[in-house]
């Protein structure tokens, strides 16, 4: 991948929404060769999509997100994907990662409540053949999320009264 690539992808990572011609100026090129190269990388698969961070708190609407471990037994032949792809196929599920220590997937999901997710869990994704066990955690608070600060600190808004 040429470095134009890798700086174009550095920066629509933080800001998707960055202006064409602010992101030609920032690397010192024309908005057509970004234009192009950006095309170039949907075509191949390197940028997948574009996406929205939403603090989900502010809004006053209720959403749990849990994390789930998941330990499988691999497929023969197979390994882990088609169990994880079995499990990403559930609308319910956010992510799905084959991650390594004591469990074999992490599989992120969101719903309007804790009972809801557990449901998620104990109906559907233990009831699947090959999943031996699975550890749900639930996100309290979001301090940081995608590279982006959630939380602000308190600044005292009050002025200064001298004598």
């Amino acid at each position: 991948m040429d470095t134009l690539k890798q700086k174009i992808l550095t920066i629509i990572e933080k800001n998707s929404r960055i202006d064409m011609k602010e992101l030609a100026v920032l690397l010192g090129t024309g908005e057509v060769e970004i234009l192009n190269a950006m095309q170039e990388m949907q075509d191949e698969g390197i940028i997948c999509g574009y996406h929205t961070m939403i603090d989900w708190e502010k809004t006053g609407i209720e959403r749990v997100t849990a994390l789930i471990e998941v330990r499988v037994t691999p497929q023969r032949g197979k390994g882990f994907d088609d169990i994880a792809e079995r499990i990403y196929k559930y609308p319910e599920v956010d992510c799905t990662y084959l991650i390594s220590g004591g469990y074999d997937l992490m599989v992120i999901l969101e719903g309007k409540t804790l009972k809801e997710v557990s449901g998620f869990v104990t109906n559907k994704l233990s009831t699947l053949d090959t999943v031996m066990s699975t550890a749900t955690h639930f996100i309290l608070k979001k301090y940081k999320d995608h590279g982006t600060i959630m939380t602000r600190k308190y600044e005292d808004q009050r002025e200064i009264v001298s004598p």
